[in-house]
C-alpha cells in the first residue's frame, strides 16, 4: 500500500512539474502575439540601415546608434512591415523577420496582395473585413506623426554632423566614411517608410474598392475617409531626405 501511494505521488509530481513548465514557457513567449522578451534587444532594428545601404551597394556605418537613430528604426519597422503579413495564429517564435529594401531589383510590390489576403480569409464576415481595413489604416495614421517627428530630429542632427566634419581635427578616412554612411542610412530609412506609405495607400484603396463591389456597407465611408487622410499625410511629408541612388521601385497590380 505505501508503495502504491509513493507511485501515485511520483506521477502527480511529474504532472505538476510539466504543467508549471508549460505555463512558464507560455509566459516567456509573451501575450497576444508580442515578440518574446528574450528575443528583443535595444538594437533589434539596427539591420534596417544595413539593408537600406546594402541594397544600393553602399557600405553601412560602424558607428553605434544614437538614441534618436535607434528610435527612428524602431518606429520605422511597423510602417514597412506589410499589413496582414503575420497571421494571428502564427507562433511568436516566427513573428519577426527582416525585410528586403525596396531598392533591391527582385522586390516587386503587388498592390492587390493586402486586399486579396483580407477578402480571402474564409472566417471573416464582411463587416469584420471593413473593420480590419479601418484598423490598419488608422494605425498608419497614428504612427505617422511620431515617426516623422523623430525623422525631423535625426535629419537635422545629420545636417549638423555634415557641417561639423570640416572642422574636426585629424578626421580619419574611416571616421568620415562611417559618418557619411550613417547619414545615408538614416536618409534611406526615411525614404523606405515614405515609399511604404505610398504603397499602403494604393493597397488600401484597391481593397476598399473590392469590398464595396462585393459587399456594400456604410463602413466604406469611414474607410474611405481614413485612406484619404493617410494619403494627404503621405503626399506632404514634414521632412524630405535626399533621393536614393537611382534604382526604381517596381510595382504591379
Amino acid at each position: 500500500m505505501p508503495e502504491s501511494i509513493r507511485q501515485i505521488r511520483t506521477v502527480l509530481s511529474a504532472l505538476l512539474l510539466t504543467a508549471v513548465g508549460a505555463s512558464l514557457a507560455g509566459c516567456s513567449g509573451g501575450d497576444f502575439g508580442r515578440t518574446r522578451a528574450d528575443m528583443r534587444s535595444d538594437d533589434m532594428h539596427s539591420w534596417l540601415g544595413v539593408e537600406a545601404t546594402g541594397s544600393l551597394g553602399l557600405k553601412s556605418s560602424q558607428f553605434q546608434l544614437t538614441d534618436e537613430e535607434r528610435q527612428l528604426r524602431d518606429l520605422a519597422y511597423p510602417m514597412i512591415e506589410p499589413p496582414l503579413s503575420r497571421p494571428a495564429w502564427k507562433s511568436v517564435f516566427g513573428d519577426y523577420k527582416a525585410l528586403p529594401a525596396p531598392w533591391r531589383q527582385k522586390v516587386v510590390f503587388d498592390r492587390t496582395m493586402y486586399g486579396r489576403t483580407l477578402i480571402d480569409e474564409p472566417h471573416r464576415s464582411h463587416s469584420s473585413r471593413y473593420a480590419q481595413l479601418i484598423e490598419d489604416v488608422r494605425n498608419d495614421v497614428t504612427r505617422f506623426e511620431p515617426f516623422f517627428g523623430c525623422a525631423i530630429r535625426v535629419i537635422d542632427l545629420d545636417r549638423k554632423r555634415d557641417a561639423s566634419m570640416a572642422r574636426v581635427s585629424a578626421l580619419s578616412p574611416q571616421e568620415k566614411a562611417d559618418a557619411v554612411a550613417r547619414m545615408q542610412e538614416n536618409s534611406l530609412i526615411v525614404q523606405w517608410v515614405q515609399q511604404s506609405l505610398e504603397q499602403r495607400v494604393s493597397s488600401y484603396r484597391w481593397a476598399l474598392e473590392r469590398l464595396v463591389i462585393q459587399a456594400p456597407d456604410g463602413m466604406a465611408a469611414d474607410a474611405d475617409r481614413l485612406i484619404g487622410e493617410l494619403a494627404a499625410q503621405t503626399a506632404n511629408p514634414p521632412v524630405i531626405s535626399q533621393p536614393p541612388y537611382g534604382r526604381a521601385v517596381v510595382s504591379k497590380g
